[in-house]
């Protein structure tokens, strides 16, 4: 694996800014300061020095949170910080230079120990390309301001080839990785995984409880794992999962409470790797959650043959699946919303279906397609 010691932290725990506590009532970019500090000192005393934010987290509050909370009260070499570049929100190349050089000013770091472009997927990676994004960001690694160059990755895994492949210079990847998203075909959490350990390229997980699903697993997935360990929460497990896989060096937890650092503090100081009775446990809680979906279509295709609006109905059908297991009350989106426009973009949308009947003939599973199109619909186009 490729060497990333430079400012690397010896714990593979890090604190991940974007679901940081809000003041009682207050809405994202409202955030108890006084509450984030304890949290810090807390995380800092433990000796855990990892922090990641980005541009746009809590309302564009999460950066100016890490100069108050972090960079103003701890010296500089004592930490190692993460920033990011998001595709939403430059059209020009001045633009880079514009929000970079905001966020130096914003964190009040002096530089960066680790900075990505942000969430490249099929759809934007060639934006990136068009304002020459990673020559840019190695110039910044020149001039000192930036001391690891990377980025996070939420597309395919043929695509993650493509960028690796052609910009070898980049020196770690940030992927979404859980053991619910490790064999989904969105997803793709292993076969990026893979495909990052084919170019020898330390790995950042991002998700690993999936937004607070794996805290909150059904019952009888919190059962299997008590019985097990009885003093391990559910989030340990999922935790666990992604950090000890051998290319991993840092796993970003979005902690939201003293308690929820505490309770990741409690397994992570002294972290120990899944043995395989536990990986075991951890597959079967999988299949457990992944059994119950909302739509029970095997992805034969036989449906979409025929289809007068060409509408990918077992694509569709995975994303609303997926989304049906997640907390959307909570989250309120979820990353499917995006594979769902991207699919539309060459497929006909859910709401297209004029209701001809001719996939529920063909349906071997006999489901009521049109029906589960309309919940599609309904739910993609909020």
């Amino acid at each position: 694996m490729k060497d990333i010691t430079l400012g690397m932290p010896g714990n593979k725990l890090g604190f991940g800014l974007m679901r940081l506590p809000v003041r009682e009532g207050g809405k994202a970019g409202e955030i108890d300061l006084e509450q984030v500090k304890k949290m810090v000192d807390h995380f800092m005393e433990k000796g855990f020095t990892y922090f990641d934010t980005a541009w746009m987290y809590c309302g564009f509050q999460s950066e100016p949170t890490v100069k108050e909370a972090l960079v103003s009260r701890y010296p500089r070499e004592s930490f190692t910080l993460a920033t990011k570049l998001n595709a939403g929100f430059f059209d020009s190349l001045e633009d880079r230079d514009k929000i970079f050089n905001q966020q130096l000013e914003k964190t009040g770091a002096g530089y960066f120990d680790y900075y990505l472009l942000h969430g490249i997927d099929g759809g934007n990676y060639p934006k990136f390309e068009k304002f020459d994004c990673f020559n840019w960001l190695m110039e910044k690694k020149e001039q000192g301001l930036v001391r690891c160059p990377g980025f996070s990755f939420h597309g395919t895994a043929p695509v993650l080839d493509e960028i690796l492949t052609k910009h070898p210079e980049l020196e770690f990847v940030q992927l979404q990785i859980n053991y619910l998203d490790w064999e989904s075909q969105w997803v793709q959490s292993k076969a990026c995984y893979e495909v990052a350990v084919k170019h020898d390229k330390p790995v950042i997980v991002m998700e690993p409880v999936k937004g607070g699903t794996l805290a909150k697993v059904p019952a009888e997935v919190e059962k299997l794992f008590r019985e097990y360990a009885p003093e391990s929460s559910p989030a340990s497990w999922a935790v666990r999962f992604a950090a000890s896989l051998e290319n991993v060096f840092m796993v970003l937890s979005g902690m939201s409470s003293l308690t929820q650092m505490e309770d990741n503090l409690s397994y992570m100081e002294r972290f120990q790797p899944l043995k395989g009775e536990e990986l075991a446990l951890v597959q079967k809680a999988e299949k457990l959650i992944n059994g119950q979906i909302a739509i029970p279509c095997t992805g034969c295709s036989y449906c979409t043959d025929g289809c007068p609006q060409k509408i990918a109905i077992p694509q569709y059908f995975s994303l609303y699946n997926e989304d049906m297991r997640e907390r959307l009350e909570e989250k309120g989106w979820t990353v499917n919303f995006s594979n769902y426009d991207h699919l539309t973009e060459e497929f006909g949308k859910a709401g297209d279906c004029i209701a001809c009947g001719q996939c529920e003939g063909m349906c071997p599973q006999h489901l009521p397609i049109i029906q589960h199109l309309q919940d599609v619909a309904k739910h993609y186009g909020k």
